[in-house]
């Protein structure tokens, strides 16, 4: 059973960063998708940046990319998420994720999640 706590969220003002953590406890298998997704009030979980834990490559959601970076230290047993020119709209509950059955930017088909840690970026 794999257990996840997230943290590193925060207050920023527009143009800002934060770097998000995921602590996992137990084992995580190669083939595992580790995966950050976000939550707006009134809107539905949606995928943001994930990470094959075997291999490393990475792919982002378009509202994202070339703006956030995940990675993953397989010593630590932690995703993180670096998070630059942060908008307004990426204010959202930042949820951390595993996907036993690989590559998947649907939430439905996640094993086990954190408990979520709140960004919000203001004007």
């Amino acid at each position: 059973q794999v257990q996840l706590v997230e943290s590193g969220g925060g207050l920023v003002q527009t143009g800002g960063s934060l770097r998000l953590s995921c602590a996992a406890s137990g084992r995580i298998y190669s083939s595992t998708f580790m995966a950050w997704f976000r939550q707006a009030p009134g809107k539905e979980r949606e995928f943001v940046a994930g990470i094959r834990w075997g291999v490393g490559n990475t792919y982002y959601a378009d509202s994202v990319k070339g703006r956030f970076t995940i990675s993953r230290v397989s010593a630590e047993n932690s995703v993180y998420l670096q998070m630059n020119s942060l908008k307004v709209e990426d204010t959202a509950t930042y949820y951390c994720g595993g996907d036993r059955g690989g590559y998947s930017r649907m939430s439905s088909t996640f094993d086990f999640w954190g408990q979520g840690t709140q960004v919000t970026v203001s004007s």
